[in-house]
């Protein structure tokens, strides 16, 4: 594996970011009619939006010049535990080639310490619970299951 470069997505890695996130579906999950189109302007937006919101970042790891992975991380404030901030990630996804090599371990280190730096007290992130080897993944990094996780799609 090359040296792992990360840094904030720019508009042109959108198309990396989704073809990464629709690959990293787990099995038998619904995709999208269509596969994602970087140029429809809702995606646009959204990186927008990411973008210039400094508690919100897109990052892709980077290896030999090609993005190998992706997650966002946010910062989140809240009052419970005296105020602690918590960082949450989203997103997080291994280019199938990739897996195994240590990029995702190293994603996650950047992450961490990220949130760390931002003073969060808390790293949280959702998986899918098809997803079994990323539970597995998720759990020898030291994260725990501790919640159940609920979604209502509007």
């Amino acid at each position: 594996m090359s040296e792992l470069v990360f840094r904030d997505a720019r508009i042109e890695d959108v198309p990396a970011v989704l073809a990464l996130s629709d690959a990293g579906l787990a099995p038998g999950l619904e995709r999208a009619a269509e596969a994602p189109n970087a140029a429809d302007p809702r995606y646009t937006a959204a990186f927008a939006a990411i973008d210039a919101d400094p508690s919100h970042r897109l990052i892709v790891a980077e290896s030999g010049g090609e993005v190998v992975g992706t997650f966002q991380v946010s910062i989140i404030p809240g009052l419970p535990n005296f105020g602690m901030i918590r960082g949450q990630l989203e997103n997080v996804h291994v280019r199938a080639d990739q897996r195994g090599k240590g990029v995702g371990s190293a994603m996650m280190r950047w992450a961490i310490d990220h949130c760390r730096e931002r003073g969060c007290g808390l790293v949280q992130l959702t998986s899918n619970k098809a997803r079994s080897d990323a539970h597995r993944f998720y759990e020898a990094l030291g994260f725990t299951r501790s919640h159940e996780g609920f979604k209502l799609k509007l």
